[in-house]
């Protein structure tokens, strides 16, 4: 049972929502100021904190900056007058799950609660350092920056409901994790879950492997074949790197997204599915669909929620995290039993540039692990990274020199 903390500085509201949320089926406790609730929260350990903003002596600001400080997981819920909304701004700056306006409706603070545990949930399967140690062997989001914190909350809030979802992100940033991660929290997480990479798949095939096709619908096709619309009916499919993905296809994409319809190839029989469609590409669709190269039409329909996904180098304080993560898993993949890795070595992988993001930190962290017999991986285990940043910033001037020398022909 949810434990859900109930602040105000009016006894009445306190008393108000507890009776509710105790018939929705919550544990609820109560307080009427801010230092109540930060002993409350010390010993009861709420997973929701609904607490007004403005509160005698200590603000309700002020206690979020508290819980925030030490208790990152507690989700926070602001209740605020209109008056005050300056300030609600300023409370989801620093980490608070949502803020509602008062008069509110119980069922849309109801709606909230619900979201903010989600949100809570996909935290703690956050792998902290200590944790990786008890399991490595799973695909798991690691990282705890504010800006994966607001990606949690992304999650959280969209999960739940059946909406598309568009997942924008540089190759190896860990999209398709993100799309594990709604799925694991959605409606349909005991139904079948499906990744494709619209990329690496010939358009021919990956047209016969989403629709499915009639026999004799082409050379080859001796049997009648179910597609994967078809097969996955009322699960999630994952389409990686749609930006890759042919008009002819996104017609037929579209059509699923407008009514669940579709044919399969060589067939006339109309068919229904009921799937949820996660996308992901790390192109930039807008420019696309001014050359003509991506339909607006299908592009509205995919981005009902976009989440943007940080490259490695905009959240640098995860790297450590994610190192022990890496090290933890090659531990058991490869048998090895390295217990961390030195601070100078730290300073160094916080310092490289990552332009393959998380999948390029892990290769080098198992590669560091392969040719390295220490206990812990020194600076000297990463000496490839150097020759690898001089290279790529030898690569980046040679590019822009050969835009400037362009740039000067076109000119003169």
């Amino acid at each position: 049972m949810s434990k859900i903390l109930v602040v105000d500085d009016q006894k009445t509201v306190c008393y108000s929502l507890q009776r509710f949320l105790q018939s929705e089926g919550y544990d609820v406790i109560t307080a009427v100021n801010g230092r109540d609730a930060l002993a409350l929260i010390k010993t009861s350990e709420p997973d929701v904190v609904v607490m007004d903003l403005r509160m005698p002596e200590m603000d309700g600001i002020e206690v979020l900056e508290k819980i925030k400080a030490s208790f990152v997981k507690i989700q926070v819920i602001m209740m605020t007058a209109f008056s005050t909304t300056e300030k609600a701004i300023q409370a989801m700056k620093l980490g608070a799950y949502e803020y509602l306006i008062k008069p509110f409706d119980n069922n849309e603070l109801l709606a909230c609660i619900k979201n903010a545990i989600k949100a809570k949930e996909i935290m703690e399967e956050v792998v902290s350092f200590e944790e990786s140690k008890d399991d490595a062997s799973g695909e798991r989001i690691v990282g705890k920056s504010q800006k994966m914190l607001d990606i949690y909350k992304q999650i959280g809030r969209a999960a739940p409901t059946d909406t598309t979802i568009l997942i924008l992100g540089e190759s190896g940033a860990g999209k398709e994790l993100i799309a594990r991660a709604i799925y694991h929290h959605s409606k349909r997480a005991n139904k079948p879950f499906l990744a494709i990479n619209c990329a690496s798949i010939p358009e021919t095939l990956l047209e016969s492997e989403l629709f499915g096709y009639e026999r004799g619908a082409f050379t080859g096709a001796d049997f009648k074949r179910i597609g994967k619309f078809e097969q996955y009916d009322r699960g999630t499919i994952f389409l990686d790197e749609i930006g890759d993905m042919s008009l002819n296809l996104q017609a037929k994409l579209l059509r699923v997204l407008q009514d669940g319809t579709f044919e399969r190839l060589g067939g006339t029989e109309t068919l229904k599915t009921d799937v949820r469609i996660i996308t992901a590409t790390n192109r930039q669709i807008n420019e696309m669909i001014k050359k003509g190269l991506f339909r607006e039409d299908l592009y509205y329909r995919l981005n009902v929620v976009t989440i943007h996904l940080p490259p490695l180098r905009d959240r640098k304080e995860d790297i450590k995290e994610l190192a022990a993560y890496f090290i933890q898993k090659y531990n058991k993949r490869i048998g090895k039993k390295v217990k961390g890795i030195t601070a100078e070595s730290l300073k160094k992988l916080e310092g490289h540039p990552w332009h393959g993001n998380v999948r390029e930190l892990e290769n080098t962290i198992q590669k560091a692990m392969v040719f390295c017999s220490s206990d812990y991986l020194s600076v000297e285990c990463f000496n490839e990274l150097a020759e690898r940043r001089v290279c790529c910033e030898n690569l980046d001037d040679t590019i822009q020199q050969l835009a400037d020398m362009a740039f000067k022909n076109i000119s003169g």
